[in-house]
């Protein structure tokens, strides 16, 4: 039977038979001033657009009470065919990034550590920039399958060129993560300067980031990953924490140094990996979620991966409505504006650290 103690004033500890999870006592709370932010951000953002609907016809809309309006129909096929499945999938994605840039962090120790610190946007944009604009006439369903391979195997050649003398090191994971990033990205820009204008252009829209056009399928797609890995993600937050007291002090813990950080790695390039594959290469969330959320949590990874998943998501669906509203009638892609609000954020951090 679950059971909740306090720890100390600052934890909560949930119990089930032998297992044992401990939480920070703030972390519930900002999780629920999260979801109401969201909630209200996903209505406001369901009732905007060249069809607007009046937000209180979207709740009723969503909860199936305004049968009897003579709008009805357009309402559901707005909101239920074409703004809900992108909004879900951008909180998903969200979500993904977020938690992986938590892992990622967590591992290299590196509090500017994300997702592309591995080279799984690189990798994924690799393949996918070969997909459209070299591989024309391969179908286009086959792309976000080719984009999670190519981040996958990205990952696990940065992990093997790393392994020395049986073990990896963080900094050598970021420093070569950040070498073949950089080389897929010259390989990726040949393509795009000696390719034809139309697949060019098609090429830049998924390199952007966008949840433009997305459906349920895609929805299920990213929701069968999150269904998987986020709960392994959290169950392994011990294991973060005890990397976070170094190679030394967890070796002597007893913990399986080598095991436990390959099979974080896996976790977090998977949900990368999903994320891309599903919505192209989308950045700054893996970096900024995190470190908001250490601020508000602490950095124990029971309280801050769940919470940075839920940040990470917000923070997606915000930025998917700023992209929709400042250049009526066109849009911005949600990667553009992930990257206006990340960019300033990551100078200030380095700014910080600088001084630090």
């Amino acid at each position: 039977m679950l059971t909740k103690t306090a720890l100390t004033p600052a934890w909560y500890t949930f119990r089930w038979r032998n297992f044992s999870y401990r939480i920070d006592r703030r972390a519930p709370k900002i999780m629920l001033a999260i979801v109401a932010f969201t909630l209200i951000t996903l209505v406001f953002s369901i009732s905007y657009g060249e069809y607007n609907i009046p937000p209180l016809d979207v709740v009723r809309t969503l909860l199936n009470t305004n049968t009897d309006h003579p709008d009805y129909a357009n309402f559901r096929l707005v909101v239920m065919t074409f703004r809900l499945p992108r909004i879900v999938l951008a909180f998903m994605v969200g979500a993904a990034l977020a938690t992986s840039g938590t892992i990622m962090q967590g591992l290299t120790r590196n509090p500017l550590a994300d997702p592309g610190i591995i080279g799984v946007s690189a990798g994924a944009g690799f393949v996918a920039v070969l997909f459209i604009v070299v591989l024309k006439t391969a179908p286009l369903t086959l792309l976000p399958w080719a984009a999670f391979a190519g981040a996958l195997l990205t990952a696990l050649a940065i992990y093997a060129l790393a392994w020395k003398h049986g073990s990896t090191s963080p900094m050598r994971l970021i420093l070569i993560g950040v070498a073949l990033a950089s080389l897929l990205g010259a390989f990726t820009t040949v393509m795009l300067v000696f390719g034809n204008i139309n697949d060019v252009q098609q090429a830049y829209v998924w390199l952007t980031g966008s949840v433009y056009g997305r459906n349920w399928e895609h929805v299920q797609v990213m929701g069968g990953w999150l269904l998987v890995l986020l709960p392994l993600a959290i169950l392994s937050a011990w294991q973060l924490n005890t990397l976070a007291l170094g190679d030394d002090t967890a070796k002597g813990l007893g913990m399986r140094l080598e095991v436990n950080r390959g099979v974080l790695l896996v976790i977090g390039v998977g949900l990368a990996a999903a994320s891309v594959a599903v919505a192209g290469t989308i950045g700054f969330v893996g970096l900024v979620a995190p470190h908001v959320t250490r601020r508000l949590v602490g950095p124990a990874h029971e309280g801050l991966i769940p919470v940075s998943a839920m940040f990470g998501g917000a923070l997606l669906v915000l930025a998917d409505l700023i992209g929709r509203a400042v250049i009526v009638p066109s849009e911005l892609p949600v990667g553009i504006v992930t990257a206006l609000i990340g960019a300033p954020y990551f100078l200030f951090l380095f700014y910080r650290n600088r001084n630090h």
